[in-house]
């Protein structure tokens, strides 16, 4: 569904430009970033929905908060809206985690 959903919002952009078709490089570093944005999904889900959170690596969201902080500065800097947007939202996503993490860790220990 999220696929047919993804593809549906590519054709409509390519539409909206005018554009006879989108180069298979764009269109690759698009769902390239959208997935890798949408992979954290059921990591959330899972950690709302069960409470189990101790096999979550703190230090791999901290590293990727990190990369998708720079890819986003990057992004900003060369002013490619996939690039901002797509790891805007994956620094977002990730944050939400490392505060699941951060807040079932500390009630715990109370």
């Amino acid at each position: 569904m999220i696929l047919w959903i993804t593809f549906q919002w590519f054709i409509d952009i390519v539409n909206e430009y005018d554009t006879p078709i989108m180069n298979l490089e764009e269109l690759i570093g698009i769902l390239a970033g959208i997935f890798t944005t949408l992979a954290v999904l059921p990591q959330i889900h899972k950690a709302i929905t069960t409470k189990k959170i101790e096999d979550v690596s703190v230090s791999m969201f901290v590293i990727l908060c990190i990369g998708v902080g720079l890819w986003t500065v990057y992004g900003i800097l060369k002013m490619d809206w996939p690039i901002i947007i797509t790891n805007g939202i994956s620094l977002i996503l990730n944050g939400i985690m490392l505060k699941i993490v951060w807040f079932q860790d500390s009630d715990k220990s109370q």
